[in-house]
């Protein structure tokens, strides 16, 4: 009869470069497809934002957890726990799964996220065990085809939300489409028959782009995607805490300049003419987006990605709700390589950090477009 593995004589630690051999063996052994490849699994032990942990048993390393701590927000995601057969059953997954949790929460992160083959019930029960808890599915996710659960679990405490959204994740085809991609994002969480594709956000960044940005093409000025959902039967209101032309800090070109100021000034009349367009010249505060959402309103906000990217550009995201610790937006962009959709969907940004990202550019311009079905 076979004897389980001592769980006393497992240790954690973080892993090292020394470990890398083993861990491909590892990888080889555990899984035959979406498997972590060599160079991947060294860039991970050095990645900073990562939380890298292998369990010893015997001086061997005999399995590994490995979590990706997003940038910016309070969410990380179990990216990969592996464990060698012989080590199953002995208890080791979960101490490697309370380890990082631990290790993820103690940089301030408050939700973990994982994905999990829907036919591998045994390792679904496991994450069960755990805390996780299924908040979705993707179709098609793995090599074999084979569709994923989605699963979640509080690893800090956080008041319940009671303001949250339902609302479907669109990612932005193009560089300066984002202010179309929440847009829609927004429209389709308050009617499910809007139409969320790429003609659209195309057709939404025409009627509504300020035409130059400091680079490359324009961003998408509130005013201007205040009428693009009032044109689609949304009543809006749109908050600007300046009266002034918008997005012109960054600009050295005075011609360029010249030409924002004019569409500026384009988009102020017509959103003045429009009669389901009430424009609020003010400071936007985390007080009235949870009013918004009380309402019933589903809220788009202009921020800045210093945070998330060090890029400091004005970037269009989608409120799906708040709490006493939190916002939580889904970010249209997602170029990053260790990015899954599931990592820009409901993301868990404190009160704090929002209060500095909603302010763009050194006139600290805060702007949000909050859009409700007419009638």
């Amino acid at each position: 009869m076979k004897t389980k593995p001592d769980l006393q004589s497992v240790t954690l630690r973080r892993a090292t470069l020394d470990d890398l051999n083993t861990l491909e063996q590892i990888e080889n052994n555990c899984f035959a497809g979406d498997r972590l490849h060599r160079r991947s699994l060294r860039n991970w032990i050095k990645a900073p934002h990562g939380e890298f942990i292998v369990a010893v048993s015997q001086s061997r390393v005999v399995g590994y957890g490995l979590v990706w701590c997003h940038k910016g927000t309070r969410l990380a995601r179990l990216y990969s726990l592996a464990l060698l057969p012989e080590m199953r059953g002995s208890g080791t997954a979960v101490r490697l799964i309370r380890e990082l949790e631990s290790a993820t929460a103690a940089r301030g992160y408050l939700f973990m996220r994982l994905e999990v083959a829907k036919t591998n019930q045994a390792a679904a029960a496991l994450y069960r065990r755990c805390g996780y808890r299924v908040f979705g599915e993707y179709h098609d996710y793995y090599e074999d085809h084979s569709d994923a659960l989605r699963m979640q679990k509080t690893i800090q405490y956080l008041s319940i939300d009671k303001t949250q959204r339902l609302t479907p994740w669109y990612q932005q085809t193009t560089p300066f489409t984002c202010g179309p991609a929440a847009l829609m994002m927004a429209m389709a969480s308050l009617d499910q028959s809007q139409v969320v594709d790429q003609k659209e956000e195309l057709d939404i960044w025409r009627q509504a782009t300020t035409i130059f940005m400091t680079t490359g093409h324009g961003g998408c000025h509130p005013l201007g995607l205040a009428l693009a959902a009032s044109q689609r039967g949304f009543a809006v209101q749109a908050l600007i805490n300046t009266e002034g032309p918008l997005f012109i800090d960054g600009v050295r070109s005075p011609h360029k300049k010249e030409v924002l100021a004019v569409v500026h000034q384009q988009f102020v009349e017509k959103a003045d003419r429009d009669e389901h367009i009430d424009v609020i010249y003010a400071e936007i505060d985390q007080q009235r987006i949870s009013d918004w959402l009380q309402a019933g309103y589903a809220v788009i906000i202009l921020i800045s990605t210093f945070r998330l990217d060090g890029k400091k550009a004005p970037h269009w995201v989608a409120v799906t709700g708040i709490d006493e610790r939190c916002l939580y937006v889904h970010d249209p962009d997602a170029e990053d390589i260790s990015q899954l959709a599931i990592d820009n969907q409901y993301l868990p940004i404190t009160r704090q950090d929002f209060d500095k990202m909603s302010a763009f550019g050194s006139g600290r311009l805060r702007t949000a477009v909050a859009i409700k079905k007419q009638g």
